[in-house]
């Protein structure tokens, strides 16, 4: 009872900070517009409670949105039951398509993860201090490239993952035009290692954004070696954020 009662209201907390705060959706769409055109495809990896693959949707995209956590899964079906341009995958991303273990958090589902290895790394920082998490039921996984192989090659890819983020690359083997992926400072060996893996497919130019800012740090696009030295001198001070990854070296579109 309490367990459940802890799941429904770390819930109710994610619909809160997603969707209780309207001009956070406007700010979102500023953010991808530059990226996102109408009839381009997306994937967004990790949706969630749905925020981003509604901006996306609402920016004219086909979404591919892939979520393995089951309830919000079912949830995703629901709010976008009436947008064929959307389709819910409920699985996660990995490097190779098969089975993994699921580390749930009932009071705070933003960060469950694939990772026990980020769950060691993060739990010592004080952010994560009061966070506890269990392993739930084995959940199916798939690679970028099968989804790719299957929908065709997304124009962006959203990759928000809780420290999964460089083996879902490994499943990548050809560059996108343009992605992001989520970084934890307590754990930002993980997002190094996912810009070297995206190194090995192109030279992308990289920025990046901070917390809900919804805003580009840098004024100009930076290399793989200046976003990994930005990292590992702990420059985002306690904050996670989001690389983002273009391979052009002009304007996003």
């Amino acid at each position: 009872m309490a367990e459940r009662l802890h799941h429904a209201l770390g819930l109710a907390r994610s619909f809160a900070i997603y969707y209780g705060q309207p001009w956070r959706s406007r700010s979102l769409s500023r953010l991808y517009r530059p990226f996102v055109q109408p009839g381009d495809l997306v994937f967004d990896a990790g949706a969630h409670v749905g925020n981003h693959t509604r901006c996306f949707a609402r920016l004219g995209a086909r979404v591919v949105a892939i979520e393995p956590q089951a309830d919000l899964a079912s949830w995703l079906r629901f709010q976008f039951r009436n947008e064929p341009g959307v389709t819910v995958l409920d699985c996660a991303l990995a490097a190779e398509p098969g089975k993994a273990r699921l580390y749930a958090s009932p009071r705070t589902p933003t960060v469950t993860t694939l990772s026990p290895e980020w769950i060691d790394e993060v739990r010592r920082a004080d952010g994560f201090a009061r966070v506890r998490w269990q392993e739930a039921a084995e959940v199916p996984t798939t690679t970028l490239d099968a989804l790719i192989a299957r929908y065709g090659l997304p124009r962006f890819c959203k990759i928000d993952v809780e420290g999964f983020e460089a083996e879902t690359l490994r499943g990548l083997s050809q560059r996108l035009p343009a992605l992001s992926f989520e970084f934890v400072p307590a754990a930002h060996e993980v997002a190094i290692e996912a810009l070297r893996l995206l190194e090995r497919l192109a030279a992308y130019r990289y920025n990046l954004s901070l917390g809900e800012s919804h805003r580009l740090l840098w004024p100009e696009w930076r290399d793989a070696d200046a976003v990994s030295g930005w990292l590992g001198a702990g420059e985002a001070r306690g904050r996670s954020g989001d690389v983002y990854a273009r391979f052009d070296v002009g304007e996003p579109r």
